[in-house]
């Protein structure tokens, strides 16, 4: 099953993306400019071998749902996240209003 639904954070507007896949959750919320993402991001490749590509993201682990991702501290983010300001241990919310 997937789902996809607006989310409205501080009068802005993202996206939650949830599939659900055996074992495990895939959960993305995203704007036009970076996402957060649960686990199954791979931030060292976006980092390193992906470099030229400028994604802006964050990591939270642990999380099985939007709302959990939401309030999760970050364990890892990209060299753009860090950019923006975006700082590991900042909660995925707060992470978001960065990216606007």
């Amino acid at each position: 099953m997937m789902s996809l639904e607006p989310i409205v954070i501080e009068g802005y507007t993202f996206l939650a993306v949830s599939v659900v896949l055996p074992k495990t959750n895939l959960l993305v919320v995203t704007n036009d400019n970076g996402y957060i993402m649960c686990g199954a991001l791979d931030i060292a490749l976006l980092n390193e071998k992906l470099k030229d590509r400028k994604v802006i993201a964050g990591r939270a682990v642990g999380v099985k749902t939007i709302e959990q991702l939401l309030d999760a501290p970050l364990e890892s983010i990209t060299y753009e996240a860090q950019e923006l300001g975006i700082t590991k241990g900042m909660v995925g919310r707060e992470a978001l209003l960065k990216m606007v």
